[in-house]
């Protein structure tokens, strides 16, 4: 078994599939990147059993074999050579040699056949979506998703796609994140939930891109498919909570303001919060909104005062800073509208601006109760 490669190109793509990789594997095999080789076209597998990702590259060859090599070790030396053709060899005593412009490295491998096999999707539906769609619907939802392990389904984003446009949510129980395209359909109706990593993963491969990405999925699996890429994993089991019940539907009072100064706003007064509950407290009345946040226990408080347009009674609310920092991070709006009911009812935040033609987010904030 023998190929010749570019060591950037190769870097490039091992980087990728190095993200998949676990930092402490139950089976040591998973440690490795599984390679293929089949004449000109060397297939790299890595997996963590929940999520495995293949890349296939092109080499020069004319021979055919797998073997598994350690990961963490070509990384860190294929991060050292400036751009050059290596030579890969497998030699009898259970190394293969890499031969460089200035010198030969020999790392021990494992058999390849040891390595898990990816799961085969039977009976998958399919849609076609484009990457840079994928990217975003991701980037919107996946910071709302939680990280408790006792509720798995919320620790996940969830995928409603449907006829007439397709759906992203995701939810911790204290900020709820629904984002929609109606511009793009699926074939078929499907719900089913992603895990983080995978996700994770896609966003940074995809981000800008132009490709389509083919998304299979069955009751268990789902499978992305993209350039020279593929992504399996297993999905989260459960059925994910009915997050239009928790949207409120009449909210009278609407706030409109500034974006960025809303959450340089926030983000300042936030400081002088308590520790614990990260609490501000916004008091609207007319064409102002007083936000305002006090830690008792140090003595430390702060106030600010903006302009904004506001429809609706006098009403005063606290949330929890962190979240509503991270809320407006997430958009790319000049002007937002936060949309409220009552003081112990969530508040409904949508951009104003700044969405693509068929694009919809609405964020979801739980208040806090106010300490009178």
């Amino acid at each position: 078994m023998k190929f010749i490669v570019s060591s950037t190109y190769l870097l490039k793509q091992l980087q990728v599939l190095g993200g998949v990789i676990n930092t402490s594997n139950t089976l040591p095999i998973l440690d490795n990147f599984l390679f293929e080789l089949d004449n000109n076209s060397l297939k790299i597998s890595a997996s963590d059993l929940e999520t495995t990702m293949v890349s296939t590259i092109d080499v020069e060859s004319d021979s055919q074999g797998s073997i598994a090599v350690p990961a963490r070790l070509l990384l860190d030396t294929l991060k050292t050579f400036p751009e050059q053709p290596l030579t890969f060899v497998k030699e009898d005593n259970n190394t293969i040699e890499i031969s460089s412009n200035h010198g030969k490295y020999a790392v021990a491998y494992a058999d390849g056949e040891e390595f898990p096999n990816a799961v085969a999707l039977e009976d998958p539906s399919q849609t076609v979506l484009n990457g840079d769609v994928l990217a975003t619907a991701i980037s919107k939802t996946i910071f709302a998703s939680g990280n408790d392990d006792l509720r798995p389904v919320m620790s996940g984003v969830f995928f409603q796609f449907a006829k007439d446009g397709l759906t992203f949510v995701a939810t911790d129980a204290h900020k709820l994140v629904k984002y929609s395209r109606t511009d793009v359909s699926a074939t078929n109706e499907a719900e089913f939930i992603m895990p983080k990593k995978p996700l994770t993963l896609l966003k940074g491969i995809l981000a800008g891109s132009d490709s389509d990405v083919t998304v299979e999925y069955n009751e268990s699996n789902a499978r992305f498919t993209f350039d020279n890429v593929e992504l399996i994993c297993r999905l989260i089991d459960g059925k994910y909570p009915n997050y239009e019940a928790v949207i409120p539907k009449e909210n009278p009072n609407k706030l409109t303001i500034d974006r960025s100064q809303f959450l340089n706003s926030v983000k300042r007064v936030s400081i002088f919060s308590n520790k614990t509950t990260h609490q501000v407290r916004l008091k609207i009345a007319g064409s102002e909104l007083n936000i305002s946040a006090e830690d008792i226990d140090y003595s430390n408080k702060a106030e600010e005062r903006l302009t904004c347009a506001y429809q609706g009674d006098d009403m005063q609310i606290g949330f929890n800073s962190r979240f509503l920092s991270e809320m407006l991070n997430n958009l790319n709006a000049n002007e937002v509208q936060l949309e409220m009911s009552l003081p112990n009812r969530a508040g409904i935040l949508t951009p104003i601006d700044g969405l693509d033609e068929g694009e919809l987010v609405t964020m979801l904030v739980m208040p806090v109760m106010l300490n009178s």
